[in-house]
């Protein structure tokens, strides 16, 4: 990527090549020549301003400044003679950004502008300015191969360019996110996408699927399908999926029907009971009107990517921080605790070593707890419920109480952020009752049939106790649930312990996602 120092040395070749122009045509009063000098003039102001903005994307390229410049230099030359000094700019240019082979070929194509329009224009080229052409074109080749082992080594990759991109890129979704009018919410969006497809296309169930890795993901549906409907709306939409990767390609078989709606989304359904199915639906007609609601789930889509990749460094730069500095400092106090215990004063300072070495030796497998805590995520090839019965597994080990895990699951996904928090819910339910219930067993269910699942986690223990103001757990469950409009039932048991249970249901509303519900403000 060209260094603003490449761009400021461009610039004042541009500045100084204006000078080069403007200073004979001012001197000899040549009248048409000022409308050539104020056409350079435009052409290289704007070339400077988006260079200066770094709004790359909309300078002329070397070879189309090549021939804007030639047009300019062709039509002028009889004008004012010193407009064809502009032709030394654009190989300089060429060089400076794209290299060697970009340059030559700048070359050859303003010399070729320049020759062609001159003899369409004027009919002839004198043989002053045929040696005035092939001067300017020489010196500007001239001074680009001098100059390319500089431009060269600007050329360089700068590590630092993604970062760059990513603060501009940052500051504009900041500036943005006050006025999206209908939010980012996934599952809101696909619900008013169904309903307006519902309004044009006859239906009996509609479900919007959008890609996650290999497989589909239902995010929304307009009611709830019987499993062979189910089954057949998936098939249909997967058909869609294989097919093409524009929106040109819906599928009908049958009853079914299913068409793409932009390039994450897809919508399946079925026909009313009854209906001709060799009649066609409109279906590309409607993908077509379907623009403005595509647009505003493909933004939301890509924004939960967004926070669930923000959110996954976030919580590996935190492990690591745990890790190499409070987990290690923490080990440090045990060795000189160890050191002191060695040689005690007395019996009554043995023992209070020996409390305090218990204590530290329990706050380092606390720590280490929640190192594997901030670790542990759901990955593109673990499921749900296998990420929690590793969770499970790890927290029977270290702590001897058995923890049973009964899995329900499909192959269908949910959507990731869906996954990720029902996991995080789960995960700090059962560390809870580990912790804090004093149960002698847990019970962890899982049943998942994309996009609905309902997670429960039974324990024998204690049961709820009284609010502790230290203790952020459930309301933090809560805010878990709210984010993907699961709702959170915490209880006791009939006999003993307590029963911590997150549900998330599919919207059947067109409106927008089921808010969450919270039962309790205890916390253990």
């Amino acid at each position: 990527m060209p260094s603003s120092q490449t761009y400021a040395v461009v610039g004042a070749s541009r500045f100084f090549a204006l000078l080069a122009i403007g200073g004979p045509i001012l001197w000899f009063h040549q009248e048409q020549g000022l409308l050539v000098l104020a056409a350079l003039t435009a052409i290289w102001v704007y070339q400077g301003v988006t260079a200066i903005r770094r709004d790359l994307g909309f300078s002329l390229s070397p070879t189309t400044e090549a021939v804007a410049l030639g047009v300019v230099a062709a039509i002028g030359m009889n004008y004012a003679p010193s407009v064809l000094a502009s032709l030394v700019v654009p190989p300089l240019y060429a060089t400076a950004v794209a290299g060697i082979r970009t340059m030559v070929r700048t070359v050859l194509v303003e010399l070729i502008a320049v020759v062609a329009l001159g003899l369409m224009w004027w009919e002839k080229i004198t043989s002053e300015q045929a040696v005035a052409i092939f001067t300017w074109i020489m010196a500007g080749l001239g001074l680009s191969l001098i100059a390319a082992v500089t431009f060269s080594s600007d050329r360089v990759p700068d590590p630092l360019a993604p970062y760059r991109d990513a603060q501009e890129h940052l500051k504009q979704l900041l500036d943005l996110a006050g006025s999206l009018s209908s939010g980012l919410d996934v599952g809101a969006l696909g619900g008013e996408l169904l309903s307006e497809v519902s309004d044009q296309i006859p239906n009996r169930g509609l479900v919007l699927y959008v890609a996650r890795g290999d497989a589909l993901t239902p995010v929304a549906s307009t009611v709830e399908l019987e499993s062979g409907d189910a089954v057949a709306s998936e098939t249909l939409a997967n058909d869609v999926r294989q097919s093409t990767g524009n929106r040109s390609g819906p599928v009908e078989i049958g009853q079914g029907f299913a068409f793409r709606v932009s390039d994450q989304a897809i919508v399946a359904g079925l026909r009313p009971s009854g209906s001709d199915s060799t009649e066609p639906l409109p279906l590309a007609a409607v993908a077509d009107q379907l623009t403005s609601n595509a647009v505003k789930l493909d933004a939301a889509l890509l924004f939960a990517q967004f926070r669930d990749a923000a959110t996954a460094d976030e919580r590996n730069r935190l492990a690591r921080e745990m890790h190499d500095g409070v987990a290690q400092d923490i080990a440090s106090l045990g060795y000189i605790i160890d050191a002191l215990a060695a040689r005690p004063a007395d019996e009554q300072q043995a023992k209070a070593l020996a409390m305090l070495r218990e204590r530290v030796t329990k706050v380092v497998a606390e720590v280490r707890q929640s190192v594997m805590n901030l670790r542990t995520s759901i990955g593109e090839n673990e499921s749900l419920g296998g990420a929690i019965s590793s969770v499970a597994r790890h927290l029977s080990e270290s702590s001897g109480i058995p923890i049973r895990v009964r899995l329900d699951e499909q192959p269908t996904r949910l959507r990731p952020e869906v996954e990720a928090e029902l996991f995080r819910i789960a995960q700090e339910a059962i560390n809870n009752a580990v912790k804090h219930a004093r149960a002698t067993a847990i019970d962890v269910r899982c049943q998942v049939y994309a996009p609905e699942a309902i997670i429960t986690i039974t324990d024998n223990g204690v049961g709820l106790q009284s609010a502790r103001s230290d203790s952020h757990g459930l309301k933090i469950m809560r805010e878990r649930a709210r984010l993907i409009g699961a709702e959170l039932v915490v209880r006791d048991n009939a006999s003993r312990g307590l029963t911590v249970s997150v549900s998330v249901k599919i919207s059947r509303n067109p409106v927008g996602a089921v808010p969450a519900s919270a039962t309790t403000e205890e916390t253990r």
